[in-house]
Parts: structure tokens; sequence; C-alpha cells
């Protein structure tokens, strides 16, 4: 939505110069480098080509900004997460998810690394509020990988013997673990090579 032809938020007045969209962009990008601590204001309002005034004008503040940077993320960026959910077996769905991941921390001219893993690594009492959130936001995906698991094993497609909730602590953690990799410079092929051997412990059904 290009802003600069529509009045700010149906109030008359002057019409906002700048594309609400692409300056969000443009602030992902400082969050996704430098973490919500590192991201300052200066830092912010730089990249996005606006004043210090225009960002608290349309965004709120600092905290609000990432709120709405956030949920930008998450639809535009990872909507595999999600995606990965609606495959027709456990296993397809962890393959899909970690594949997906792994071809995601490896794109050339994005950042390498999980935006919500970069920017929740620390937090002081002002940021405390965007950690717990980040925090919560990591505990309900893994809640709905537990929910699909064990849907997966109430219809015979993990064994018996299979535990839902330590099959997605195991997802999550190999995530995380491959997100900290790609940080590190880990190649796609690496990345893709961690994936296969972390499946081979995959539970086959009886």
């Amino acid at each position: 939505m290009n802003v600069t032809a529509e009045k700010s938020r149906g109030h008359v007045g002057r019409p906002r110069s700048f594309d609400e969209e692409e300056a969000l962009d443009k602030a992902m990008r400082v969050f996704w480098e430098k973490g919500y601590e590192g991201a300052s204001l200066q830092l912010l309002t730089t990249a996005m080509g606006i004043r210090p005034a225009s960002l608290y004008a349309v965004f709120g503040n600092k905290e609000r900004l990432f709120t709405q940077v956030l949920a930008r993320y998450r639809a535009s960026q990872v909507p595999f997460v999600q995606d990965a959910l609606k495959e027709s077996s456990a296993f397809a769905v962890a393959e899909k998810l970690l594949r997906d991941t792994a071809v995601f921390l490896t794109r050339p001219s994005f950042p390498h690394g999980c935006l919500t893993i970069q920017t929740s690594l620390a937090a002081s009492d002002e940021a405390q509020g965007v950690h717990n959130d980040l925090i919560s936001l990591r505990i309900n995906a893994e809640r709905a990988l537990r929910q699909r698991f064990a849907r997966a094993k109430k219809e015979g497609d993990l064994p018996d013997s299979a535990d839902p909730a330590s099959l997605a602590r195991f997802v999550t953690t190999l995530y995380q673990g491959m997100t900290v990799q790609g940080v590190n410079g880990a190649t796609r092929r690496e990345l893709l090579d961690l994936v296969r051997t972390g499946l081979e412990a995959w539970p086959k059904a009886s």
C-alpha cells in the first residue's frame, strides 16, 4: 500500500510522503541484522528514510514498530512454518519445515539467521516485553507442532511409542540450532546434510 497518495488513517491532512510497507521492510532489515537492542532509533529512521517524529506518528514507538515488523516478517519471510503443518504426514511436516529453513537461512542478499531468535538473545528491562513476546511465539510454534504430531499418532501415522511433545521439541531444537549454524556461515548443503542426519532418527510407523 503506497500511502503517499492517501490521507493518514482516514484523517484529513497532509498525506504521508513515504511508503509504509517499504519502511517496514527497511526496519525489518535493521532488526534482523542488529537485534532489538542494537536497532537504535537513529539506525531505524536512517534506514527507513524518515524522521523520528514520523516514526512515532505512524508506527507509535520502537516496540510497536517491532510488533508490526514481526507480523510482516512472519507473513512475508517465513510462511513455510505454517505451510509445513498442512503436510499429509508427520515426517513430511518435519522435513518441509527443516528443509525450507535450510533454504531460508542461506538466501543471497538476506541476513542469515532468524529474526525472532536474533532479537531475543538479550533483553534489558526496557525490552523485556518484546523478549517475552518472542518466547511466547516460539512456545506457540512448538505447541502447534506437538498438536500436529499428536494428530498423526492418533491417525496411525506415528507408532504408539512416539511422543508428540518430544518430537516437537526435537524439531524445534534442530531448527533453532540450524539458525545458529546459519549465522556462523554454514552453507545450504551443510544445513541440508544436517536435516538428513537429524531425520534419520525419526520414528517409523509400525
